[in-house]
């Protein structure tokens, strides 16, 4: 048969054109539903005994009760931290911590994850009581945390770092690196990667090219070099917050050729998501002991491996409470036993100095107290301002919970000492998601720089995902970023150390990417970046 296409024309474009407009609608739609979700929420909420408005005595009795109960298990968490619709997110997780299962037809029950939250059977108050207690923060809350106060903008270049990218093998739509590292105890130096969505650690040399690499039973998120021993540290089957217990540490081997080969068994294993191990003589009888920061979720502990002499190690609990991340090993002016100096980050926030006493017993002393809606992330011990005693170098950014939102006070924050270890904040710069803080002299001016990675970064500011603080003198720092053109917006972690010998940090950068475009742009990015130090 004879086509006439004179004639299906205007029908092929009446048809595109309906197509389209199907297409338009449907766009504006959800635009209209997404846009009015916040609505939506009010509406969800009012039901669960939101809508109503609290009289000023109720706010006030509220007040007081939030300043006897809400600070029962952390700091007191002031109104203003976060806005009045993440409170709402927040009370049932901290109404199930206070027995209060269900309030006002919402059940408080499945709010938090995990089967090791103990829901106390009688609640520590009655309904009109915790009724009160949400009033006054809802009505104590900004409608919208402020802005960013930023006084020197981020400038989009590196000066002082070649941008190296990981091999085009490892760019991929989805890549994560959770642990990277500079390993400069052997010469010439190597790269140790982890490829976590693969539970796969790589080998590279100070080229990047591939020595080894090796299949673990989850992600690597930590390694401990000591003596010449290598020790790998996996949280468990995934990241997220959760109760199991299926955290392992492997002592890892390699040949002279460079072979990676793990023990057949785990040294430590069924760990509550062990994020740190670190080798120590913990009590002074010349034989290695490993320090265990246990972040857990709801449960977890900082503990002590004792070494018994005959391969096997018996374990001391430190502290029982979850969210240990940081840990150092320091020994005080004519001690002859280590102090701990350790960063919780999960409820009870805050970096404390336990003092070894002997025998296997610490003294804890509080350094840093913060709310648990800061996220606390990292910390380093360093001496910033060179006056010979160890100042703190903090980060908070973990967002990845109930109140997530972009936070004014996420970044990067230096507490120096006062020669009394008193520690007072002497700067901050806000950058949203903030994970980790590597204090170094880069560029061999005699000043400590700041170079920074964030993970729960502002889509809107890319730049946030590596920042590098340039000390310019005093307490002022200029900051700098990658390019416009890189393919890269955050980080979970970073490293430094010399790769190349010539006495100069390079800095190493564990990307996290995922392209989950509603339209799958299918961009891929790199595993990790390599930032060599050009400074002269």
């Amino acid at each position: 048969m004879n086509a006439k296409p004179t004639n299906e024309k205007p029908k092929s474009r009446l048809g595109k054109r309906v197509i389209f407009s199907v297409l338009l609608l449907l766009i504006i739609i959800c635009a209209y539903v997404l846009l009015k979700k916040p609505q939506a929420d009010k509406d969800i909420v009012s039901s669960a005994g939101y809508s109503t408005v609290a009289t000023t005595k109720a706010i006030a009795d509220g007040k007081a009760l939030s300043a006897v109960y809400c600070k029962s298990c952390h700091m007191y968490p002031e109104p203003s931290l976060i806005n009045k619709a993440k409170w709402k997110n927040v009370f049932p997780q901290m109404g199930l911590r206070l027995g209060i299962k269900q309030h006002r037809g919402e059940s408080y029950m499945g709010s938090l994850r995990g089967t090791d939250l103990v829901v106390p059977s009688k609640p520590a108050m009655n309904d009109e009581q915790w009724q009160h207690i949400i009033d006054f923060y809802i009505a104590a809350a900004p409608e919208h945390l402020s802005s960013q106060s930023r006084s020197i903008p981020i400038t989009r270049q590196l000066p002082f770092f070649n941008i190296i990218a990981s091999p085009a093998k490892f760019s991929a739509p989805k890549v994560l690196a959770t642990y990277v590292k500079i390993d400069t105890t052997v010469k010439p130096a190597r790269i140790f990667v982890a490829n976590s969505l693969k539970n796969q650690l790589l080998l590279l040399d100070q080229h990047l090219k591939v020595i080894d690499s090796i299949a673990t039973n989850g992600p690597v998120v930590d390694m401990s070099f000591y003596k010449g021993d290598m020790l790998v540290c996996t949280i468990g089957k995934e990241l997220g917050a959760n109760s199991d217990k299926l955290g392992n540490v492997y002592r890892l081997h390699v040949s002279h050729s460079g072979k990676l080969n793990f023990d057949a068994k785990p040294m430590f294993s069924n760990l509550a998501r062990p994020v740190q191990v670190l080798a120590a003589d913990i009590n002074g009888d010349s034989y290695t002991d490993y320090l265990l920061c246990e972040f857990g979720s709801l449960k977890g502990d900082l503990c002590w491996m004792e070494n018994k002499h005959n391969g096997s190690f018996t374990k001391h609990v430190i502290s029982d409470l979850p969210g240990a991340i940081k840990a150092y090993v320091e020994y005080a002016p004519g001690k002859k036993l280590p102090d701990l100096w350790v960063m919780f980050a999960q409820g009870e926030e805050g970096i404390y100095h336990f003092i070894n006493k002997g025998d296997g017993h610490f003294e804890k002393q509080q350094i840093l107290r913060f709310p648990a809606v800061y996220g606390s992330s990292y910390f380093e011990l360093t001496d910033v301002n060179r006056d010979g005693y160890k100042d703190i170098v903090y980060t908070c950014g973990d967002n990845g919970n109930a109140s997530l939102v972009l936070k004014p006070y996420h970044g990067v924050y230096v507490y120096v000492n006062d020669t009394h270890g008193r520690y007072t904040k002497q700067f901050f710069y806000p950058i949203n998601g903030c994970y980790k803080a590597i204090a170094l002299d880069f560029d061999n001016d005699g000043k400590v720089d700041l170079a920074t990675a964030s993970l729960f970064t502002d889509a809107r500011q890319p730049e946030e995902g590596f920042v590098y603080l340039h000390n310019t003198g005093g307490e002022h720092f200029k900051p700098y970023a990658m390019p416009r053109d890189t393919a890269f917006e955050r980080a979970v972690t970073l490293d430094a150390g010399d790769l190349n010998g010539d006495g100069k940090p390079d800095l190493l950068i564990g990307n996290a990417y995922f392209d989950i475009g509603p339209f799958g742009y299918h961009i891929k990015e790199p595993l990790f970046y390599l930032l060599k130090n050009t400074t002269k």
